[in-house]
Order: structure tokens, then sequence, then C-alpha cells
């Protein structure tokens, strides 16, 4: 379930990041994040 949560939670930040949302806002912090939460199941696998 968590996954799931994590997986929308993605793909919702692409969405708005290449939509131009977060440039707008001054949230592109928001891809970065996402990004370092990506890394340690990277590593793991």
């Amino acid at each position: 379930m968590l996954l799931a949560l994590f997986y929308l939670a993605a793909i919702t930040v692409l969405v708005l990041h290449f939509t131009g949302f977060l440039k707008r806002h001054n949230l592109e912090w928001l891809v970065l994040v996402i990004a370092a939460s990506v890394i340690p199941a990277v590593i793991y696998l």
C-alpha cells in the first residue's frame, strides 16, 4: 500500500514538473525530494 502511495506521489510530482506548475510556484525542490527518496531502493536492489 505504501509503495502505491509513493508511486502516486512520484507520478503527480513528475506531471506537475513537466507542466511547469512546480516552477511557477517555486516548488521544484519536490523533484529532488522524490529523487532522494528513491536512492535507498536503488542501493538495496
